[in-house]
């Protein structure tokens, strides 16, 4: 009895305290916020619980709960569906089942989940790869890639590489009817760093012919080294997405060491030998004026070297798109970037577009200004189904 009585009032806790968070004025649907929130961040808690108490690692037990919402490759009225692999990598599949009237789109997507869960089957990934492909006439390749705790960097950026640099071998488009001159890559989140840093690392790869028309960045991740900015100081409690989740899932792409969590969470995980590295990601020259207000930039505390030798992959480029140099920006493709306004992501994405900007990339950013972290995949929420109209019709007029 005591035993069950201790677990209710624990969850009957977390509960009220997740309910308890409040929301912005002027937000549409607040109480189907509220309640999907609820049920996340009570869910994570318990997971976070469970792993204080020795029973599991937190990122495995996300992985097995996320793994009851995917569906199978099921096809419909309007699009085929199939489950395959590219270069060993899993994939699935969408093609309209209208005849083409020409070579089709191709839209490779790359989905979120702190490169530790979520998978391309899952139902609310399905539902937007299934919409891009009708609403767009594409064919979408919608990518796995193996996930923390048993994996880490650089393994999700190179199976997503893999994956993609198989698709864009002239004799994949052709099998599929895609036009190589109408090929986009596409990600939120966690994918959106995936987007971003394979988009940079094409341009290197001497193998690779055809040339990516657009890149669309959801919300991304972007940059390991300053987790303090303005975004991250305003928004830290809000839906879908705290700055606690956020920084485990930063650390745990790179290792289970807890220790590179703490130090990242302090904001003094970037050594001495390292701070030239500032320039790139410093938000007091970047971010557009109205996101600085209230705000004093103050250089991130020095960290200790070790953990950069041991985790080195903190300062690398394909884990922090950011860090590119402006020569290594300027050949990217036309650019597409989505940031809500009460995300701790939201000044990655907005420097970026700067950086981009800067560099002479043709490049748009759609700021929701009512918008949080995660609502495109949530097609139940309006905004999210409105968000993801705006997402396919940006691709519809550039792609």
């Amino acid at each position: 009895m005591g035993k069950k009585f201790f677990c209710l009032l624990i969850l009957v806790i977390f509960i009220a305290y997740s309910t308890h968070t409040p929301l912005p004025d002027g937000i549409e649907e607040p109480w189907k916020i509220i309640l999907l929130n609820t049920l996340l961040r009570t869910t994570a808690y318990l997971f976070l619980l469970a792993e204080m108490l020795g029973l599991v690692h937190f990122a495995e037990f996300t992985i097995f709960l996320s793994s009851f919402l995917n569906v199978s490759p099921v096809s419909d009225d309007n699009v085929t569906v199939k489950d395959t692999t590219f270069n060993n990598v899993p994939v699935r599949v969408y093609v309209p089942k209208r005849k083409p009237e020409s070579l089709r789109r191709g839209v490779f997507y790359i989905h979120g989940g702190g490169w530790c869960f979520a998978s391309n089957a899952m139902i609310n990934y399905d539902r937007l790869s299934r919409m891009t492909a009708d609403r767009l006439d594409a064919i979408v390749i919608a990518t796995n890639y193996r996930s923390a705790p048993k994996f880490h960097f650089p393994v999700q950026f190179e199976d997503t590489y893999t994956a993609l640099k198989w698709f864009l071998h002239p004799q994949i488009l052709e099998s599929y009817g895609i036009d190589p001159e109408r090929v986009g890559v596409s990600g939120d989140s966690a994918g959106g760093n995936l987007a971003a840093a394979v988009c940079q690392q094409l341009l290197e790869d001497p193998d690779i012919k055809i040339k990516l028309k657009t890149q669309s960045l959801i919300y991304p991740a972007l940059q390991t080294l300053d987790l303090d900015l303005p975004s991250y100081r305003e928004n830290p409690y809000y839906p879908f997405l705290s700055k606690l989740f956020m920084v485990r899932f930063w650390s745990e792409y790179f290792t289970t060491d807890r220790s590179l969590e703490k130090a990242m969470f302090s904001n003094q995980h970037v050594p001495v030998e390292s701070s030239h590295l500032f320039k790139f990601v410093n938000w007091s020259s970047l971010l557009p004026e109205r996101f600085k207000k209230g705000h004093v930039y103050s250089s991130p505390r020095q960290g200790s070297p070790e953990l950069a030798k041991k985790y080195p992959g903190f300062l690398d480029v394909r884990a922090a798109p950011l860090l590119a140099d402006d020569s290594k920006l300027r050949g990217l493709p036309q650019t597409y970037v989505i940031t809500c306004q009460y995300d701790v992501l939201r000044d990655d994405g907005l420097m970026y577009v700067t950086r981009l900007g800067n560099a002479g990339v043709q490049v748009i950013l759609d700021h929701i200004e009512d918008g949080f972290h995660g609502i495109i995949s949530l097609l139940q929420l309006n905004s999210g189904y409105k968000l993801a109209n705006q997402y396919i019709s940006w691709l519809h007029e550039n792609l």
